[in-house]
C-alpha cells in the first residue's frame, strides 16, 4: 500500500474525530513517511511497518473516547468509550462487555431501589384513594421508613456510582493498553 492508500484509508477510519484532530493525525503520519522517504525506504515498506490504517484508527479512536470520559463521566461519554474499546479485538467484547452490563446492572438496581423506597408514600396514598378501607397507620409509618432509607440509599449510590465509574474507566483504559500493546514490563 503506499501513501495516498495508507492516508486514505486512516481518514475513512477516523471519520468520527472532528476535522482539526483528523488533520492532526494524518499530518503525523505523513511526517512518518517523509522520513522513511528520507531514509530511502519505499512507501509500501513504510505503510508496512506503521500497521493497518483500519487498526490505527480504532486505537486512536478508542483513545479519543477514553480521554473523553476521564474528563467528564456522563453515561453518553463512558458508552462510547466501551464501544470503541470493544472495537479494538473481538476479546474485547466477552471481557469489557461482561463486566460492564454486570456493573450497569448493579448500579440501577441501587438506584432503582433507593428511588422505589423514597416513592413508597405516593404509593401507599394511591392505594387509600383506590382502597379507602384499607388504611392503617402501620402502611404510612413503615412507608416513612422506606423513603429515608431510600433517601440513604440514594446518597450511597451517588458515591457508588462515582467510584465505580471511576473504576472502570480506568479498567478500560488499562484494557486499550493492553490490546495495543502499549503495558511494558520493566
Amino acid at each position: 500500500m503506499n501513501r495516498e492508500q495508507f492516508l486514505k484509508q486512516l481518514n475513512a477510519s477516523l471519520k468520527k474525530l472532528s476535522d482539526e484532530e483528523k488533520e492532526d493525525i494524518l499530518q503525523d503520519f505523513e511526517e512518518h513517511f517523509d522520513i522513511g522517504k528520507s531514509e530511502g525506504k519505499p512507501e509500501e515498506e513504510i505503510s508496512k511497518s506503521l500497521g493497518s490504517p483500519n487498526q490505527i484508527g480504532k486505537e486512536l479512536i478508542a483513545t479519543h473516547y477514553l480521554g473523553k470520559a476521564e474528563d467528564h463521566y456522563s453515561a453518553g461519554n463512558i458508552f462510547r468509550a466501551v464501544w470503541a474499546v470493544i472495537g479494538l479485538g473481538f476479546f474485547n467484547l466477552v471481557i469489557v462487555l461482561g463486566p460492564f452490563i454486570a456493573i450497569l446492572s448493579v448500579v440501577l438496581a441501587g438506584w432503582i431501589t433507593g428511588l422505589a423506597f423514597i416513592i413508597s408514600p405516593l404509593l401507599v396514598l394511591i392505594n387509600v384513594v383506590i382502597y379507602p378501607g384499607a388504611f392503617e397507620l402501620f402502611d404510612l409509618f413503615f412507608s416513612i421508613a422506606l423513603t429515608g432509607l431510600g433517601i440513604l440509599i440514594a446518597i450511597g449510590m451517588l458515591y457508588v456510582t462515582r467510584f465505580i465509574t471511576t473504576g472502570f474507566v480506568r479498567y478500560l483504559n488499562y484494557n486499550a493498553k493492553l490490546v495495543k500493546g502499549g503495558l511494558k514490563h520493566e
